[in-house]
């Protein structure tokens, strides 16, 4: 049987921490021993430059897979960080809607490409991040088709509740035709700003309405994690210490934590 959980990150809105939390949750889980595999499906290819990888570096990319039909393995690239392996992105991958949009299984492409690969692994992958694009397109609905559960990143702002009704909604229309066994893991909370009054209202505000659906980590504002994209780096490897890197290191121990305690379950 293999446990590989995959996790989606997703929101609709753009500017929220979703491939920052991706970068970092990814390196934070491989960190504490998890095998960790990161699918950048954003055409922006901001995870893939943000662990280090510059264009032209890889002869192929996701964009092979989805559109071309090339096997997961042969896009798969090391990372700077031990126990996490990429699969690239780049600006092709804004084309790739329009070159599926028609076709046959055009939503299950990255659910079939994965269980290939899967299937294929000696060892499989503890955990498998999905970068999603900012946008609820046909890429989003093929990360919902091949994920077990969501992860929804939440900016601090006054704003922050738009559009989280609309996720929700797409997340259940993902159940009710591709994937009926998609959930929610959690929503949570980014760019925390301990002197701003409007981050604490706002975070009460959401574990109001949303409760224990909330993480318990929240991420700060934290100009390191802003500083190590730009030196290929997870925020957890560039500076260890700063407050940054200290709240994605609890959030993966948060994230493995519920999930041993799901599989101890399942296994019930």
């Amino acid at each position: 049987m293999n446990n590989t959980r995959t996790i989606a990150i997703v929101n609709q809105k753009g500017g929220v921490g979703k491939t920052t939390t991706s970068i970092n949750l990814a390196a934070a889980l491989a960190s504490l021993g998890q095998s960790v595999l990161l699918v950048d499906l954003d055409p922006q290819g901001n995870a893939t430059t943000g662990l280090g990888l510059r264009k032209g570096q890889t002869e192929k990319t996701l964009y092979d897979v989805i559109v071309e039909g090339a096997a997961l393995a042969e896009v798969c690239v090391e990372t700077n960080v031990k126990g996490l392996t990429l699969v690239p992105s780049d600006m092709d991958m804004s084309g790739a809607e329009l070159s599926i949009g028609s076709s046959e299984g055009r939503t299950t492409r990255l659910k079939i490409a994965l269980e290939d690969y899967k299937r294929d692994q000696k060892t499989p992958y503890d955990f498998i991040l999905i970068d999603c694009p900012p946008a609820l397109g046909l890429l989003t609905v093929n990360a919902l088709a091949a994920a077990n559960s969501v992860i929804v990143p939440l900016q601090c702002e006054f704003f922050a509740l738009e559009g989280l009704s609309q996720l929700l909604q797409t997340v259940e229309m993902a159940k009710g035709s591709i994937n009926p066994n998609l959930v929610i893991d959690g929503v949570m909370l980014t760019m925390y700003d301990k002197r701003n009054r409007l981050s604490e209202q706002v975070a009460a505000d959401v574990r109001t309405h949303l409760g224990r659906a909330v993480f318990n980590t929240i991420i700060p504002r934290n100009v390191r994690i802003a500083e190590a994209p730009s030196f290929g780096k997870p925020v957890i490897t560039y500076d260890p210490q700063c407050a940054g890197a200290k709240a994605y290191m609890d959030l993966g121990k948060e994230v493995l934590s519920r999930h041993k305690k799901l599989a101890k379950g399942e296994r019930k």
